[in-house]
């Protein structure tokens, strides 16, 4: 259907439906400068590639270094490009597709919210976003029931046995993150002012809000690149160009239970960390680690926000990275994103209630952040992952991929392959010099790879990918790994 502009009583023009054919301008408004009807048909879709790489190249602002390929629609765990290729998809939009690509419920959720509502601000309530974000705290609470720390507290007297968090919605991980650290901003001001200190504070912060205002991150962190989330990204090579950084921001060394006593003293109003790395090349927080960061932030009186944008939702093997921990490891906020609406924009902080009690109306917003379509395929993409079946497969596939991957490389492992890394879908393996020539091959043979820090390969495919899928996957990339060691020791 192709709309037409019409002139209207009381209004220049509006936009009215008319058949299959050129734009019909019944106004007879001058056309835009530059423009052509030859041009305003053109089907992109069909486009070649070269085409379309050089439009890109052209008119989009060069952030990304692309292959040469276009991708035109996808389908379960695969995607195709405009010349038909076809690709079994192990980058999952990097960690977003939990579903896969054109899932028929996420589909049916998108089509029909769109002849509803798709944006209202929130300047009103709307149907959805209530919905998601009571699914996303009972979800969360019904997964982890041991759970009694930050995000799981409930009511002192005994009188709600549900947990007391609240949800705020925005349009990405990075926005998630940055509210997060807001969020400990103005909890670590309230610490200072009211003289309710952790047990570890002196009296020298009290009346002074801003002297408990530091953030501390870590090593292989990853949490974002706005301003605030890029200043506790600890990557050298993200930062330098944007310097100087937000001030009061601190970086100890991932997993070294030794420095958390240094960096976090009674001026540091939260702690930022992932419990399992995405980018910084697929690590795993230790328990012990955590542990001391729960058990320290509560001495000094200091939040500890878990990002599990990348890591959270099920690609674990579980609902959160985290619920693989003990209880005493539990956080005071949590960031999502990627898989929530599988791949409509959306993140989201869940804050404890102690976080919760202190954000009054105006401290935080978003135009479109709890729009209904985002939060309409979100209780779609929730109502998946939640399932303990669901569940049952991350793990199972995690499992086999795992094992096609240490027995077709046992020969390479410990030399061209340093080490495989990972739990449930979130896998790495770790080479010991650039990967990109492997990466080259997979997609030459069918096969969509995406790097991360420290030579390593992320292994992050839909969380439904069949196990046949995955044995297909790991079959490929073996055979790339050893095309790449044989060429490289053939020079």
């Amino acid at each position: 259907m192709i709309w037409a502009l019409n002139s209207c009583k009381g209004t220049r023009t509006i936009a009215a439906r008319c058949g299959a054919g050129a734009w019909r301008n019944s106004a007879r408004l001058p056309a835009p400068r530059g423009y052509h009807a030859s041009a305003a048909r053109l089907d992109i879709a069909a486009a070649p590639s070269e085409k379309t790489g050089a439009m890109a190249e052209k008119y989009i602002l060069n952030t990304y270094a692309r292959p040469p390929i276009v991708l035109s629609h996808g389908k379960g765990s695969y995607v195709y490009d405009t010349g038909g290729k076809k690709y079994l998809d192990f980058t999952a939009g990097i960690a977003v597709t939990a579903l896969g690509h054109s899932h028929p419920e996420v589909a049916a959720a998108v089509a029909d919210q769109a002849t509803k509502l798709v944006h209202c601000s929130n300047l009103y309530h709307n149907q959805w976003a209530p919905r998601l974000a009571s699914e996303i705290v009972e979800a969360t609470l019904a997964a982890y029931p041991q759970g009694t720390q930050g995000i799981y507290a409930k009511a002192a007297d005994g009188t709600d046995s549900a947990s007391l968090a609240r949800v705020f919605f925005s349009n990405s991980g990075t926005e998630a993150n940055e509210g997060a650290l807001k969020f400990a901003r103005k909890y670590g001001k309230h610490i200072a002012e009211t003289g309710v200190l952790g047990k570890g504070t002196s009296e020298a912060l009290r009346g002074d809000p801003n002297l408990k205002c530091n953030i501390v991150s870590f090593t292989g962190g990853f949490h974002g690149r706005s301003m605030g989330a890029l200043s506790v990204t600890a990557n050298p090579k993200y930062q330098k160009p944007f310097t100087p950084l937000i001030p009061g921001v601190q970086t100890a060394k991932y997993n070294s239970t030794e420095e958390i006593g240094a960096f976090v003293d009674e001026r540091t109003c939260a702690v930022i960390v992932e419990p399992m790395q995405g980018e910084g090349g697929i690590h795993t927080a230790q328990v012990e680690f955590l542990r001391a960061l729960r058990r320290r932030c509560d001495q000094v009186g200091a939040l500890l926000i878990y990002d599990e944008i990348q890591c959270g939702l099920g690609r674990s093997g579980a609902l959160w990275a985290h619920q693989l921990f003990p209880k005493d490891c539990s956080p005071d906020l949590l960031t999502m994103a990627k898989p929530l609406a599988n791949g409509i924009p959306i993140g989201a902080i869940l804050a404890s209630s102690k976080v919760a009690a202190l954000i009054k109306v105006g401290d935080h917003g978003t135009t479109f952040g709890g729009n209904p379509l985002a939060c309409r395929v979100g209780t779609v993409v929730l109502g998946h992952i939640t399932d303990t079946k669901f569940l049952e497969h991350v793990r199972a596939a995690g499992e086999v991929l795992e094992q096609e991957l240490t027995v077709g490389l046992s020969q390479y492992l410990g030399n061209a392959v340093v080490e495989l890394r990972g739990t449930g879908l979130l896998r790495g393996m770790q080479f010991s010099s650039d990967p990109a020539k492997v990466i080259d091959l997979a997609r030459q043979r069918g096969l969509l790879l995406v790097g991360s820090a420290g030579n390593t390969v992320r292994l992050v495919p839909p969380l439904n990918t069949s196990i046949d899928d995955i044995k297909r996957g790991a079959s490929i990339l073996i055979d790339c790994v050893k095309q790449s060691v044989a060429e490289e020791g053939a020079k």
